[in-house]
């Protein structure tokens, strides 16, 4: 029987449900993503509930990610990890400090957290850095191979909000110069579904890749595919982080799951969801990408499933108003800083 993919990790996420029935909740749920690059899920989620807070509401703080960027804070809060620094490379092999965490308690053993951002995020490059050719995963794989090292038999690793497309193939060398990652076993926490072929054309423009860039990388991605040891192309999740999720996938058999669903549900979201009035919830940009497995499109479907209102704050708002509507949010405010942010929250109380 395959192993399961939360090795047995809980975390302890808020009180329960107390109120009488038939009781009203006169609380409502915070469950915003990171504003990529920008500020934390739980600065953010602190922010939201400072704004509600002062609109008179009880508030549930619960930062979440899915699997991207700020996965390891969002879990750190959940899970109170002993957090470990090592210096690896950044996208383009510069030193550059990463944290991950490590618990003692999972089923199968010793559990780290890992974040690929904290080695070869776009948040680590100046824009005028950014070198989608030459970006590498190597430091992410050195992150690997440090947890690994310390003792895991689990490694949870978030991928998204990278500055790399380059299949994992660098995160691969890293693995294999330090003679692989013994008996740890990884399973990668993916924030999209892309899959691997379509990695460039989708992310690679943001990444500051041109035309002719993006078609060089997609040749470059079809020609790694081809070596790997089986193919990732047309598999789901295999193009996150610029295919670093397929690259593992293919070479280590990494276990690919949707991040959004697998932190939400460590965190109890559903159970904290169903004793709240409302929930909010957040990213930096609402966008079409948000429909494709990112966090604010689980936490709306749950929402829905729950008969709870769900509302959002976004740093930028891109969605039209069809994309609007398959989400079934009942209100979206567009807010990009701490105070704006718990400004936006204020008038969202008033209207909850």
């Amino acid at each position: 029987m395959p192993a399961r993919a939360d090795a047995g990790l809980t975390a302890s996420a808020g009180d329960g449900d107390t109120r009488p029935v038939g009781a009203i909740p006169r609380h409502i749920l915070v469950a915003p993503d990171s504003f990529k690059g920008t500020l934390s899920s739980r600065r953010v989620a602190d922010a939201i509930a400072r704004g509600l807070e002062q609109a008179g509401w009880a508030t549930d703080r619960c930062p979440v990610a899915d699997g991207g960027e700020g996965t390891l804070d969002a879990l750190a809060g959940a899970l109170r990890p002993r957090l470990a620094e090592v210096v690896v490379s950044d996208p383009l092999g510069r030193p550059v400090r990463a944290r991950f965490g490590l618990l003692e308690r999972g089923r199968e053993g010793p559990v780290a957290i890992v974040e690929s951002a904290q080695a070869s995020g776009l948040s680590l490059l100046d824009p005028r850095e950014r070198d989608p050719i030459a970006a590498s995963t190597f430091g992410t794989g050195e992150l690997l191979v440090a947890a690994a090292r310390e003792g895991a038999r689990t490694i949870y690793l978030g991928v998204g909000g990278s500055a790399t497309t380059d299949g994992g193939a660098g995160a691969l060398r890293a693995v294999r110069r330090a003679g692989g990652l013994g008996e740890a076993r990884v399973v990668v926490l993916c924030d999209v579904r892309t899959s691997f072929e379509n990695a460039a054309r989708v992310f690679a423009p943001q990444k500051g890749a041109g035309p002719d860039e993006v078609r060089r990388l997609t040749r470059r991605l079809a020609a790694q595919a081809r070596r790997l040891p089986r193919d990732p192309r047309g598999v789901p999740l295999t193009g996150a982080a610029g295919g670093l999720s397929g690259g593992l996938w293919a070479q280590l058999g990494a276990e690919l799951v949707p991040g959004a669903p697998f932190i939400l549900d460590l965190v109890e979201f559903d159970r904290r969801l169903r004793a709240c009035r409302a929930v909010v919830t957040g990213e930096g940009a609402l966008d079409a990408q948000s429909l494709a497995g990112k966090l604010v499109s689980e936490v709306a479907i749950r929402a829905r499933q729950a008969g709870v209102p769900c509302h959002a704050v976004v740093g930028r708002l891109d969605l039209d108003r069809f994309g609007l509507r398959v989400l079934d949010l009942q209100a979206v405010l567009e807010a990009g800083t701490p105070r704006a942010i718990a400004a936006a929250a204020r008038r969202l109380g008033a209207l909850i």
